[in-house]
């Protein structure tokens, strides 16, 4: 798999698609993944269009790493893949939220979720709903 990140104007996404996403400055559009059946949210990632495309076209999610600067297959090294269901871009075109079957732990650190390896922090008791 190619290690260099192509432009948006070298990306094989379907031009109706990529007309709708609102990128940052890198070309990136964040990525929430989520458990298709239980919805809980598994982790962020960032695509570009031709990680988009690759994503929409192969069923395996594919993300651009902003720190090793590549592409990368979820689950390639790991074994822990993630098949997608469906993918949903949302009102202003700035994120995806991308329905997956995970396979394994969905986090590097062996968690299932992202979110359970970075845990909770504290909100404001006048910010929580009243338990009943």
């Amino acid at each position: 798999m190619a290690s260099v990140r192509s432009t948006t104007a070298d990306s094989e996404l379907d031009p109706r698609i990529a007309a709708r996403l609102k990128r940052d400055p890198a070309g990136l559009v964040a990525a929430v993944i989520q458990q298709h059946d239980t919805k809980q949210v598994l982790m962020v990632g960032w695509m570009d269009d031709q990680a988009l495309h690759r994503t929409l076209t192969t069923g395996r999610a594919t993300y651009w790493s902003r720190s090793r600067q590549r592409y990368w297959v979820k689950g390639e090294t790991s074994g822990h893949v993630q098949r997608v269901v469906s993918v949903a871009l949302d009102c202003d075109g700035d994120a995806l939220l991308v329905q997956v079957d995970q396979h394994g732990p969905a986090c590097h650190t062996g968690s299932g979720s992202c979110f359970e390896a970075g845990g909770p922090l504290p909100v404001a008791a006048e910010g929580r709903p009243e338990r009943r």
